[in-house]
């Protein structure tokens, strides 16, 4: 069932080869977005890892049609979305939301927290063609913070 289903979306996108690597991205941004906003950590969150293994083999099925897919998981990035969640720390905690936005930056190995354009840039080389033999992967977009092992 799974197989016809694969196959079934394959040919309908056989034209829209990368549309499915975005549409993923904008879903593992929003599963990591609101990780990060709940506090959860890589280690604890069930969710995000059920969907990178789906991902992966959904990705080793679709390659053969020309349809990659592949997550997108970023860190802290200058959004609305990171702004709402430092208002509620700011209110807490009495700083200004710029400045625990800037402490946070600080504390990343690269100094400061992503702009969205270089989100936009990685989504944008995933959904081209000069991505086709990347597939099943999870791409980091954290500025260095994810240490790799524990």
């Amino acid at each position: 069932m799974i197989k016809d289903l694969v196959y079934s979306l394959a040919g309908f996108l056989e034209n829209l080869t990368k549309t499915i690597t975005a549409v993923l991205a904008a879903f593992a941004l929003f599963a990591v977005s609101s990780a990060y906003a709940l506090t959860l950590t890589w280690d604890g969150n069930g969710a995000r890892s059920g969907l990178t293994g789906f991902v992966a083999g959904l990705a080793r099925q679709t390659i053969a049609h020309n349809v990659t897919i592949n997550n997108l998981l970023p860190g802290p990035f200058a959004t609305d979305r990171l702004k709402e969640t430092m208002g509620e720390r700011a209110r807490k905690t009495g700083k200004s939301i710029e400045e625990l936005i800037a402490e946070r930056g600080a504390s990343l190995p690269a100094g400061r927290i992503g702009d969205p354009a270089e989100f936009g840039d990685a989504c944008a080389y995933l959904c081209g063609a000069r991505s086709g033999f990347m597939t099943g992967q999870n791409i980091l977009l954290d500025g260095g913070s994810y240490p790799g092992t524990h």
